[in-house]
């Protein structure tokens, strides 16, 4: 079982998923009014915003399902991985984990707080000073996003025929079946 594995709640829903998404926007932006004034470290032309988050593939019939998508705040930029539920920390906070993320995978670390529980980042950019506007820091969320949950290609090609092999004989003789007999 996974660390972010839980066996005792409902599956998620989509109310859900804004519900905890919700939660982590509000989060960072008490940090950012808190415990981040003063700090040159934030681009002042940025503001924290969630985007893309949806849930991980088979959430919906699973209990222990994670969210996955961008977080952007004036100071960071990362890939983040948040659970349906609020949980501890479970001494993984700081320690790096493995994890697929959309066709790729990925390092994350564990973070906690307990407003929103156990959570885990894969940075993108950090310092932000990079970005002049939010428009482009979301631009550059939803075009990381898109690399990474490349659909798989479609089997619509139909596959080709295959030419017949050789018999081996006129393999190793280095005829083809077709050539005729060797003078």
């Amino acid at each position: 079982m996974s660390p972010l594995t839980r066996t005792d709640t409902p599956a998620v829903t989509p109310a859900q998923l804004a519900a905890r998404v919700q939660t982590l926007v509000d989060f960072y932006r008490h940090v950012q009014n808190e415990r981040m004034q003063g700090i040159p470290l934030l681009n002042p032309a940025l503001h924290v915003e969630s985007v893309g988050f949806e849930w991980a593939a088979g959430a919906e019939e699973t209990a222990d399902a994670v969210a996955e998508g961008v977080l952007i705040t004036p100071w960071f930029m990362s890939l983040l991985r948040l659970p349906s539920v609020n949980l501890p920390h479970g001494n993984r906070v700081g320690r790096k984990a493995v994890h697929g993320f959309g066709s790729e995978r990925f390092d994350f670390i564990g973070a906690h707080d307990p407003a929103i529980g156990y959570h885990e980042t894969c940075a993108l950019f950090s310092p932000m000073n990079g970005f002049t506007s939010q428009n482009l820091a979301r631009e550059t969320a939803l075009a990381s996003l898109a690399l990474v949950r490349l659909q798989p290609e479609s089997d619509a090609v139909p596959p080709v025929a295959a030419e017949p092999l050789p018999p081996r004989r006129a393999f190793f003789m280095a005829r083809r079946p077709d050539a005729g007999a060797a003078v």
